[in-house]
């Protein structure tokens, strides 16, 4: 791999990304957010594919990574590369995406965003 690419899976973890979906909850929007928390439901199942769970750990690697390409506080568009990432590994794993996945992130989005 090349020095100038970043792997943004090493910079997943579970603690940091549920601290930066608490913190940017509404900041994110319920879109980026859905699909954020779609894919991690996804990315614990057991039943998810190693090949699809490295897909989806690059994504969410970038979503709470501080190295994005629009900064998080930019207004407005701050979010628009997360989004971008997150519908591109959606799409890649759409097979593999359960409707319990689906279920669990509008159950959580329904208590951040009453």
């Amino acid at each position: 791999m090349s020095e100038d690419i970043h792997n943004y899976s090493n910079d997943f973890s579970e603690e940091s990304f549920w601290k930066k979906i608490k913190k940017f909850a509404v900041k994110a929007g319920k879109e980026v957010i859905e699909k954020a928390l779609v894919l991690y439901y996804c990315f614990i199942d057991g039943d998810t594919p190693v090949w699809a769970k490295g897909v989806i750990l690059c994504a969410l690697g970038y979503f709470i990574s501080p190295a994005d390409a629009i900064p998080d506080i930019t207004p407005l568009v701050g979010f628009a590369d997360d989004l971008g990432a997150l519908i591109g590994a959606t799409a890649a794993v759409a097979a593999h995406i359960k409707r319990e996945h689906v279920d669990k992130a509008k159950g959580k989005l329904k208590e951040w965003f009453q």
